[in-house]
């Protein structure tokens, strides 16, 4: 797949996007079906065969179970041929979410990810909502946590991957990108992605199967359909279904 810029800022990424949810966690999940997770070798040649189909642009977080460390360990040696996003401020352990938002939690997480991912730089750092977008951006000190990280060459890009249009609205201040949810079934944030896309902010579109609710082919041509959105990132374990899906990305080459 071709590469493209992320809005304004110096990342490349491919029109679809790999999330990797599923190769490190498999609780409290909102697929419709249970899924087992994957062997460390599966996970390993899974993650080297996307990026031998040309996806160009990895999702993770801290919340996603083991799929940090899973991702350094299979692709440290190809870093300079994917670019990557983690996340800061939710955790998954024992089976449960916690959030911390404040300057030193992102700091720490960040610190861990890569660590983790075993590079130097994450390409873009996101704050990972748990839906309270105003509060956390303007009653806590995560943004100015996330730009001094930046700032230090520790992530190449920041943003925001929220749940609110009031959220995205109020990230465009700070943000080189944001994450948002948009498929069929929810065109909500269609207005503050354009208004992103007008101010050189890149759009990532997230859940755009509604978290394997909708099909993929339709779900991929809806989002990658529309000027604004950069890259969509879908999730999923089976190689051939991604293989379809590259298809569907590249048919709609802008």
């Amino acid at each position: 797949m071709d590469r493209r810029p992320l809005g304004k800022s110096n990342l490349l990424v491919t029109p679809l996007g790999f999330g990797a949810f599923k190769i490190g966690r498999n609780l409290a999940s909102k697929y419709p079906r249970k899924f087992e997770l994957p062997d460390v070798r599966s996970a390993h040649h899974l993650l080297n065969d996307l990026l031998d189909l040309g996806i160009g642009y990895i999702d993770t977080a801290p919340a996603y179970g083991t799929s940090e460390q899973r991702i350094g360990d299979a692709l440290h040696h190809r870093r300079s041929e994917f670019t990557i996003s983690t996340k800061a401020g939710e955790t998954f352990e024992n089976g449960k979410s916690t959030y911390d938002y404040s300057g030193s939690a992102i700091t720490r997480s960040a610190q861990r990810s890569l660590q983790r991912l075993r590079s130097d730089h994450v390409d873009l750092l996101l704050i990972h909502s748990d839906g309270n977008d105003l509060h956390i951006l303007q009653q806590t000190d995560a943004v100015d946590a996330m730009l001094a990280l930046k700032r230090k060459g520790l992530a190449r890009a920041v943003g925001f991957s929220g749940k609110t249009s009031e959220g995205f609205v109020a990230a465009l201040d700070w943000a080189d990108a944001i994450m948002v949810e948009f498929n069929p079934r929810n065109v909500d944030h269609l207005p503050v992605m354009q208004q992103a896309h007008e101010r050189g902010i890149g759009v990532i579109v997230k859940k755009a199967l509604a978290s394997g609710h909708l099909p993929a082919a339709e779900s991929i041509r809806f989002a990658l359909g529309q000027d604004c959105v950069d890259s969509v990132v879908v999730g999923g374990l089976d190689l051939g279904h991604m293989r379809q899906n590259v298809a569907t990305a590249m048919s709609r080459k802008k």
